[in-house]
């Protein structure tokens, strides 16, 4: 277990190997919560949570839906393209 200290000035700072293993870069913020045993840091989504519906439909397409086939095909193409874009020839 890795421990901090409280600076004189109220901040603590997160262990290296703690950051990294999170992914949290400098900036990154945190709700700050107490609980019965001290206190928790949630890092902050960087987009507040939606519902289904309020992006349900966002997308429009005009014409038949599509098969799952057909869907298949358009991503295998897709990842070919970027794929051969990615390659040095």
């Amino acid at each position: 277990m890795e421990t901090t200290r409280l600076s004189s000035k109220g901040q603590v700072v997160l262990p290296k190997a703690v950051r990294e293993a999170h992914g949290w870069a400098a900036g990154t913020e945190f709700a700050v919560e107490l609980t019965t045993d001290g206190v928790r840091l949630r890092a902050k989504a960087p987009f507040p949570p939606t519902e289904l519906s309020q992006v349900f439909g966002s997308v429009s397409h005009a014409g038949p839906a599509r098969t799952v086939a057909e869907m298949d095909r358009g991503i295998r193409a897709a990842i070919g393209r970027r794929y051969r874009r990615g390659v040095k020839r």
